[in-house]
């Protein structure tokens, strides 16, 4: 890949590293003011309180996924390492890329790893 297709990405994933990571802060800020809330008059109030609670934790869980998936990503490209499959050593095509820039795998590993573990079980690449 050439350097000005690997800035692209650069740029690309830093962007989204400020917004998942913006969105991680939200929603840990979101999840603290919940449990910080007055005026919870019943059981009920505390139950719907609590799930709302946890939605938030769940949800700043996941962007900070995100968060390291991208960090990773990154790092490759520091590294040298970025496009290429980290199974077979093939180059990632600059298009899985544009739509998933924090690809590890070509389509082809991909596909074998979802089918190994199941796509249930498979972590977001």
């Amino acid at each position: 890949m050439d350097a000005k297709r690997l800035e692209h990405f650069r740029q690309r994933l830093l962007a989204e590293l400020r917004r998942h990571t913006e969105n991680a802060q939200h929603n840990q800020a979101d999840a603290l003011e919940i449990a910080m809330a007055d005026g919870v008059k019943d059981a009920a109030d505390l139950s719907f309180q609590d799930v709302e609670q946890e939605i938030e934790y769940r949800l700043s869980e996941r962007e900070s996924s995100f968060v390291s998936e991208i960090k990773e990503a990154l790092r490759r490209i520091e590294e040298g390492r970025y496009g290429i499959c980290e199974n077979c050593g093939k180059p990632i095509s600059e298009r899985r890329l544009e739509a998933m820039p924090t690809a590890r795998y070509d389509a082809d590993c991909q596909a074998l790893i979802e089918a190994q573990r199941g796509p249930e079980e498979t972590p977001t690449l």
